[in-house]
């Protein structure tokens, strides 16, 4: 089911409803591997973020100042392992709701012994506006959010004038917001979105796409699609100012 923050509204009866505030996340069940469940059991208490109330120290919370990245929906979390395990000098936070998806990434953070990688296991709107200070991150990656193809759930797209507003908050100047989908019509609707979006630039030399970056590891759907003749399209936005 979709997730939503419920706030009261008085009708004019004096009854209370719901209002319901739009997620661009829908909240999916699905059954715990053994790996899975280790993973939540043994890598919460260490690699967890709790959502707080105040812009978070990550220099402290990482015990070093490094480049710092952060990916909201990791999905299951392969990419984000990678490339945390490829970059060891960088450090990387990831978001994301679905519980098998957070173990699994959190039992390959404690196989692969990193230390260069945290979670915050809710909303990535809340984490941006509540934990992460401004002009502090140098990347924010958002790979194969939900296109939501049917016209009246586009406002259900997280890719929104208020979101790139708010990501250009966070990122440092020079900083890079790199999006990736598998559907064209989604990469067509993300860039227009972008190109009216002030204080960014687009990397891509013809001001669409860019060549699939070396650092976004490919994925075996990626894969799987590439032999079925899929394609997919990769957008980076430098911050400005």
């Amino acid at each position: 089911m979709t997730e939503s923050n419920d706030t009261p509204i008085q009708t004019e009866e004096g009854d209370e409803r719901q209002h319901r505030r739009i997620k661009s996340f829908v909240m999916r069940a699905g059954r715990m591997t053994e790996g899975q469940q280790k993973g939540l059991d043994q890598g919460t208490p260490l690699f967890v973020l709790p959502l707080a109330d105040a812009p978070v120290d990550y220099d402290q919370v990482f015990g070093r100042s490094a480049p710092r990245s952060l990916e909201i929906g990791f999905g299951m979390g392969h990419s984000l392992l990678e490339m945390a395990a490829a970059a060891p000098d960088q450090d990387f936070i990831g978001v994301e709701v679905h519980r098998p998806g957070v173990g699994a990434l959190l039992n390959g953070v404690l196989t692969q012994g990193l230390t260069n990688l945290r979670v915050y296991d809710c909303d990535a709107i809340e984490v941006l506006n509540r934990c992460i200070a401004d002009n502090s991150l140098d990347r924010l990656m958002l790979f194969f959010p939900d296109p939501w193809h049917k016209s009246r759930h586009h406002k259900r797209r997280i890719v929104q004038a208020s979101f790139a507003e708010l990501v250009r908050s966070k990122l440092k100047v020079g900083g890079i917001l790199h999006m990736a989908t598998d559907w064209e019509p989604y990469a067509e609707y993300m860039l227009e979105v972008m190109n009216v979006a002030p204080g960014y630039r687009n990397l891509a030399e013809d001001g669409k796409c860019v060549p699939r970056p070396a650092e976004r590891p490919i994925t075996k759907f990626e894969r799987r699609g590439e032999r079925l003749g899929h394609g997919v399209w990769d957008l980076k936005f430098e911050k400005l100012a």
